[in-house]
């Protein structure tokens, strides 16, 4: 019963923050209402742990989709500087959680984690597996997505005038097609048998990263599936807060807030160096190389007239170097001391 009253608020709010434009609505309205769960009732709720090892599955495979391969054709001629700012961005990432580490009570994973800028649904998924707060980590994450896509259409109207916010196309149908259903199942169960770290989330990204890219098969995930998946994760998340992390948050949001606007005064330096490198004009670049936010994103650059195609593949590319070397860099560079 609590289950399913959860589930009818999670739908209510997921639809409000979803006609407001509010990226990963559903993950958000879940994560909020976990949260108000865990803070109102003494009695803890726990999800099983396979449940949200699904969750993860299918959020991989829906993270290996948005590479396909027409993004290697549009990248053809500039992907050596596309992949030395994607290189860069995670550097910076890297550096501003290190900083944030030094300066705040956060370990380093999860202060590393936490200002990786792009995949926020996969780097929350696997945050625990990584030895981070999986808590802290979801609060960082989201609260970098909410800056960025407030701050972006206005930044847009005040550097390139002219410019207006459009809409992002639609995910087509909810129940999606019986294909996207099995292939995304199938996937998500292979995934695991990979060795890799957070391979709940890894191995299904690699899988479905592998065959879109390459054309092998051509599908998406069914948007009630994605978005159940989001919504579980968040969920898992929210119900783990308690009123110590509640306050450990408030004394991390000046200089998370701090460290977020200073990633994206170097996302912009990095804009400007992928304009001198490349043919794109500093309007695509600067699209491209925000930290995040991408549904918000690509609704600017529909209304601006911006080059799309170039700005989803190297979003797309960024997301899949974040999530993927994230973890390596985590486990190898950042274990805790």
């Amino acid at each position: 019963m609590q289950i399913a009253v959860l589930a009818a608020a999670i739908l209510g709010i997921g639809v409000a923050f979803n006609a407001l434009g509010v990226p990963s609505p559903y993950l958000f309205a879940a994560l909020l209402v976990g949260l108000t769960r865990a803070l109102t009732i003494k009695e803890q709720l726990i999800l099983p742990r396979n449940v949200f090892v699904a969750a993860q599955a299918v959020t991989g495979v829906a993270l290996g989709t948005y590479l396909q391969r027409s993004s290697l054709h549009v990248l053809a001629d500039d992907w050596l500087a596309v992949a030395l700012v994607s290189l860069a961005t995670l550097a910076l990432s890297l550096a501003a959680g290190a900083a944030l580490a030094r300066l705040t009570v956060l370990d380093r994973p999860t202060a590393a984690l936490g200002m990786i800028a792009g995949g926020a649904s996969g780097i929350v998924g696997i945050s625990d597996d990584l030895g981070g707060d999986d808590r802290l980590v979801a609060f960082m994450q989201y609260l970098r997505v909410l800056v960025v896509v407030l701050i972006t259409p206005l930044l847009v109207a005040v550097i390139f005038p002219g410019a207006h916010v459009g809409s992002a196309p639609s995910s087509g149908p909810i129940l999606g097609m019986a294909q996207g259903w099995l292939l995304t199942i199938a996937i998500a169960i292979a995934g695991q048998a990979l060795r890799l770290p957070a391979r709940a989330l890894l191995g299904p990204l690699l899988i479905a990263g592998a065959l879109t890219l390459t054309g092998a098969i051509d599908f998406t995930v069914p948007p009630l599936l994605r978005e159940t998946g989001f919504a579980v994760i968040g969920l898992y998340i929210g119900l783990r807060f308690t009123i110590q992390t509640v306050r450990m948050v408030g004394k991390l949001l000046i200089p998370t807030m701090t460290a977020i606007v200073a990633l994206l005064v170097a996302c912009f330096a990095l804009a400007i160096v992928l304009n001198a490198t490349t043919s794109v004009s500093l309007e695509d670049a600067y699209l491209a190389t925000t930290p995040g936010g991408l549904y918000a994103v690509l609704a600017v650059a529909f209304g601006a007239g911006a080059n799309t195609t170039f700005i989803v593949a190297v979003q797309s590319l960024r997301v899949l170097v974040m999530v993927v070397l994230a973890p390596l860099a985590v486990r190898r560079v950042l274990r805790p001391s």
